[in-house]
């Protein structure tokens, strides 16, 4: 197999992948979790179900997979901050260059459906925990990190995602899951400043 031909099939797999998605949460939207069988996705997104179950273990682990994605995607810009950058900044430079990227979107999308909804939930805060874990570790290969105590590291990693799960519940509360360009705007900005709010030492604004 040519380099060409394994980097086509990866990207027809990332695309079966997205699309999958993508008509489960428009399902999810308009029916309600619930309201339709993998069958049903299945079809809507044009694969097998066989298909469906290559990529996904479940229903509820389709939904919350943009979650996931756009941890994944943070954490790996976060990567390529330089290694003696405060991490805090880091964040803030990786949520900024995030800002316009269609992530942010059907992980939006995914928490509104996933509210109120156990299942979907469980796999959304396991996207987190495994987040949390993975800052841990960045916080550890950076410049100094390795002499850092280990309450510090799990403590500021752990306050990062308190963070991104806070302003992603005020923004719920605030505009009520409406997914337009002003409400997804609003969402990076409450991202941004509840990092900014944890850099400054959470003093009173």
């Amino acid at each position: 197999m040519t380099a060409e031909t394994s980097s086509r099939r990866e990207l027809n797999k990332a695309a079966t992948r997205e699309s999958i998605i993508a008509a489960g949460l428009e399902l999810a939207s308009s029916r309600g979790i619930g309201g339709f069988t993998i069958e049903e996705l299945a079809e809507a997104a044009r694969v097998s179900r066989r298909t469906f179950f290559n990529y996904f273990g479940s229903l509820e682990e389709a939904l919350a997979a943009p979650t996931f994605g756009f941890l994944d995607a943070a954490l790996g810009k976060l990567g390529d901050r330089p290694a003696g950058e405060p991490l805090l900044e880091s964040a803030l430079h990786v949520l900024t260059g995030l800002a316009d990227n269609e992530l942010i979107a059907p992980m939006a999308q995914s928490f509104i459906v996933a509210s109120g909804h156990d299942p979907v939930t469980r796999f959304q805060l396991q996207a987190f925990d495994e987040c949390g874990e993975k800052i841990a570790a960045a916080i550890r290969e950076r410049d100094g990190g390795a002499d850092l105590p280990e309450l510090y590291v799990r403590a500021l990693a752990g306050c990062v995602i308190a963070c991104g799960k806070t302003a992603l519940e005020v923004w719920m509360a605030e505009r009520g899951g409406e997914l337009t360009q002003s409400s997804l705007s609003r969402l990076r900005e409450l991202l941004t400043d509840s990092i900014t709010h944890l850099q400054a030492g959470f003093a009173a604004p």
